[in-house]
């Protein structure tokens, strides 16, 4: 067996193989979808691949300060006036989440007798919220739950999404909300190291508070601060975009193991054709909200979809769909559900 570090150098270069392969096929999101696909794969036909956590976080601190770069006074201005329309897409994913973990229950709960009901409801319940698989996976034990099934509902369910979205996009050829301000496209060297320190602090102190997501949030909320404020101090190359993408992708993709496929098939068959549906539904969703707010079908189904915030974000960023909108959208129902995801269990299956 490999030691890690050279485990994580051979994911990480498989990583890149993958990245290089979708770049020449043309594919969108290469640096993404190339390096996941790769490392799933490999980990799924048991190859010796590992992640190195401060790699994933250093992934998401760049993404999230790229994101924050976008609250331009005047895009914020647009997206707070959307305020209704978020809080709707945050009551559609507490209902989609609720409809998903009853699908859940229901198709898995008989084949299931080793599981003692009260555990199989937690599991259907959590495993269904759309929500991060992390945050969801820690809801669950304290449930009882069984978080093998979870984490692995939340990992596929991510993995299909982070997939299938950008192929959708690309090949229907629907347009977004192109918000790009210059700004975005100058580097300067003392501006980047300041906006670094910045974004560093904030990720660091939302870590010591002990908030979800810091290392992606903490530069989010730091960026947007100072770019609503109209302080630009720099832009963020793409190359090092690139290569936050690739170690987000590697630490998604990792998750899964030779066994993941094996333990549970039927489980795992339901979570693909209960995403699938969502995925539907959510598209039809929407189209609504397209219809009512004016914005492009694109940006909202992006904003509404059940993947990732970093995920979709990413998506937005690079496919150029509207980055503050679907930011806004995500981070807002990331907050929500896990703030009332909890609450909302104990309510309805009266528990302490």
């Amino acid at each position: 067996m490999l030691v890690k570090p050279i485990r994580v150098l051979f994911t990480l270069l498989l990583a890149l193989v993958g990245a290089a392969l979708c770049v020449w096929l043309g594919t969108p999101l290469p640096w993404m979808i190339g390096p996941l696909l790769a490392s799933a794969c490999a980990s799924v036909a048991g190859a010796p691949t590992a992640s190195w956590r401060p790699l994933g976080s250093a992934g998401q601190w760049v993404i999230g300060a790229a994101l924050g770069l976008y609250f331009t006074p005047q895009v914020t201005v647009l997206v707070g006036s959307l305020w209704w329309a978020i809080v709707l897409a945050i009551a559609w994913a507490l209902l989609l989440g609720l409809g998903f973990g009853a699908w859940l229950q229901r198709v898995n709960a008989r084949h299931m007798p080793s599981v003692p009901a009260p555990a199989m409801r937690a599991t259907s319940y959590f495993a269904g919220a759309i929500g991060g698989a992390s945050e969801m996976t820690l809801l669950a034990e304290r449930a009882h739950a069984r978080t093998d099934l979870v984490a692995a509902s939340h990992s596929l369910r991510l993995l299909l999404v982070t997939v299938t979205i950008p192929f959708a996009m690309q090949w229907s050829g629907l347009h977004g909300l192109d918000i790009n301000p210059p700004v975005l496209r100058a580097v300067d060297a003392a501006g980047f190291a300041a906006l670094a320190l910045a974004t560093a602090a904030g990720a660091w102190l939302l870590q010591r508070l002990g908030r979800t997501n810091p290392w992606f949030m903490g530069p989010l909320l730091v960026a947007m601060g100072l770019t609503m404020a109209g302080v630009h101090l720099s832009g963020i190359p793409v190359w090092l975009t690139n290569a936050a993408q690739l170690l987000i992708a590697v630490g998604l993709g990792v998750r899964f193991s030779k066994s993941f496929l094996q333990a549970a098939p039927r489980w795992m068959g339901s979570v693909v054709l209960g995403t699938v549906v969502m995925l539907v539904l959510c598209s039809g969703f929407a189209a609504l909200l397209a219809w009512a707010t004016g914005l492009p079908l694109a940006t909202l189904v992006l904003g509404t979809s059940p993947g990732g915030i970093a995920e979709m974000a990413i998506t937005a960023k690079v496919l150029q769909l509207g980055v503050p909108v679907v930011t806004a959208f995500q981070v807002c129902r990331l907050v929500a559900v896990l703030l009332l995801v909890a609450p909302l269990y104990r309510w309805l299956y009266k528990t302490d």
